[in-house]
């Protein structure tokens, strides 16, 4: 198995109601997109707000395994969401990692 953590940083333009709409449009890639084991998303409510840095969405997806996860990126689903930021993304961190 193997885990995609994103957390995204967003333009001083979006709004509350539009990362929630990011929120729920990810929850529904587990129905959409093979490969996908688990998946859990929010809006970033930590009290360690000098640790934020501005990124106020988290994603962990756990795919099945590597071929899961390599799919996963030029799949449709995803790449409708990925257009969907087009104006709104300041920057985004990834990371995967097999599962041990």
């Amino acid at each position: 198995m193997y885990e995609h953590i994103v957390v995204f940083k967003f333009n001083t333009n979006i709004t509350l109601i539009k990362q929630q709409e990011l929120l729920d449009q990810l929850l529904t890639f587990r129905d959409r997109i093979p490969g996908i084991i688990d998946i859990s998303a929010g809006i970033n409510v930590t009290e360690e707000t000098e640790n934020m840095k501005g990124y106020t969405l988290g994603l962990r997806v756990t795919f099945e395994d590597l071929a899961s996860l390599r799919s996963y990126g030029p799949h449709p689903v995803h790449q409708e969401f990925v257009k969907s930021l087009d104006g709104i993304l300041e920057n985004v961190i990834v990371v995967d990692y097999p599962l041990v």
